[in-house]
């Protein structure tokens, strides 16, 4: 260990100008990945373009596994901090929850799409899309995390902005190819 202290962002006791010092270089990361994902969205569009449905449930899958890894983020940030995290039983069981998350969320999902729209095809892209995306999310929110810490920065205030672009585009990337191999 070199010795560094990490900076934590403490609303409570720090000045505005010290907050936006901490917290601006991880939002200026998710702008920049972010124009990123909007290039890469786009190379799906011919599947977008052959069934518009697809469109429907883009963000429906993003927020699911942001969400699940944002859960991740959190709770590991908060037992960093406190300085009662192993990274190696967060990795497994956070990937194993990841993966009993995807499963039911996938099983549901397709459920929801084949009754809403009838399409087993749509129903299988949605299911095994949100089960990929879903799936990985611990582990991006895990590893961006542990990252930042080793680098002696503030978990909380950058993980969550860079992991959060990180998985939206493995999201799309994942529900795009699967999308792409299903339906055109």
């Amino acid at each position: 260990m070199t010795g560094r202290r990490i900076q934590y962002a403490d609303d409570d006791t720090e000045s505005v100008g010290l907050l936006m010092r901490l917290r601006m270089p991880s939002l200026a990361v998710g702008l920049v990945l972010g124009v990123l994902l909007s290039f890469m969205t786009s190379r799906f569009e011919q599947v977008l373009e052959q069934n518009i449905q697809i469109a429907f449930f883009i963000p429906f899958i993003v927020y699911m596994a942001d969400a699940v890894g944002t859960q991740t983020q959190g709770i590991y940030s908060r037992d960093l901090r406190g300085g009662k995290a192993s990274f190696k039983k967060y990795l497994f069981k956070e990937t194993l929850l990841g993966i009993i998350f995807g499963l039911i969320s996938s099983i549901a999902s397709a459920l929801i799409v084949l009754f809403w729209l009838g399409s087993q095809k749509v129903a299988l892209t949605i299911a095994l899309a949100m089960f990929g995306a879903v799936s990985v999310a611990p582990v991006v929110a895990l590893l961006v995390t542990e990252v930042l810490q080793l680098e002696h920065r503030d978990p909380a205030v950058g993980s969550g902005p860079i992991a959060t672009v990180i998985q939206d585009a493995i999201s799309i990337l994942i529900y795009g190819l699967i999308a792409s191999a299903i339906l055109l």
